[in-house]
């Protein structure tokens, strides 16, 4: 089952690198003041943020499979890995959360909307000490803004956790993962549309960093479907005198 689960995310992985390019010229596409081109693809794939979300993906998708996992060997599955697909869930849906949030703040008030990050940030505070930086500070912001929401989705779930059976756990969680990521993508996608008219100046990156998440999100709700084909397939190869 271990092997169903790493190819489940190994497949996951794979199609975020082959879609990563075409959501990225699409949403670009005659943006810049040049056509978008190989060396802009090459400069997004070896950007260290690129890889570091892609790992927190294939994370979170390793670790939602620990349930469905004892599952499929039958086995009853400890309250361990329930709570870390507590915690996964709960930072996807602040993800889509954070993100959909911003994308609407940055199509109504522009590039304004950004002064809701800053007001999140401790350095905003800590002027008199320091003399942040700019991005710096929105990225403090984006964090905090997201460690919240993180928190306030992880209770609401840790109470499902506790009277839901573990398979339907892991069907409510998929489930909102997937709602959530239309939801953010309904939001996003017109979003980016307005600011992209608009020619803002960095509007467009916050906003298609909410089609990026939407999207990762929603294919990361068919990892758990796609491990119990795989592992209803093995069962079924299997012969009847080894199957527990």
């Amino acid at each position: 089952m271990k092997r169903w689960a790493v190819l489940t995310v190994a497949i996951y992985v794979i199609a975020f690198l082959l879609l990563t390019a075409p959501a990225f010229l699409i949403a670009f596409g005659g943006w810049a003041e040049k056509p978008l081109g190989a060396a802009d693809l090459l400069e997004l794939y070896s950007w260290y943020g690129f890889w570091i979300w892609l790992t927190v993906l294939a994370a979170g998708q390793a670790l939602l499979l620990f349930v469905p996992i004892d599952i499929a060997e039958r086995r009853l599955p400890a309250r361990r890995p329930v709570r870390i697909s507590t915690i996964v869930t709960a930072l996807f849906l602040a993800n889509l959360f954070t993100s959909g949030l911003l994308s609407l703040v940055l199509a109504i008030w522009k590039e304004d909307g950004l002064d809701v990050l800053l007001y999140l940030s401790p350095s905003k505070y800590w002027v008199r000490f320091t003399v942040p930086d700019t991005d710096t500070t929105l990225l403090q912001g984006m964090v905090i803004g997201l460690a919240i929401f993180w928190i306030l989705w992880a209770f609401v779930f840790r109470s499902f956790a506790k009277s839901d059976a573990p398979e339907a756990f892991v069907n409510r969680s998929v489930r909102w993962l997937l709602r959530g990521s239309i939801l953010e993508l309904l939001i996003a996608i017109p979003s980016h549309i307005i600011v992209r008219r608009r020619e803002d100046c960095c509007a467009p990156i916050g906003t298609f960093w909410g089609i990026a998440t939407g999207i990762s999100v929603m294919l990361l709700c068919f990892g758990p479907g796609v491990f119990f084909l795989f592992a209803e397939r093995f069962r079924r190869l299997q012969p009847k005198g080894d199957r527990k």
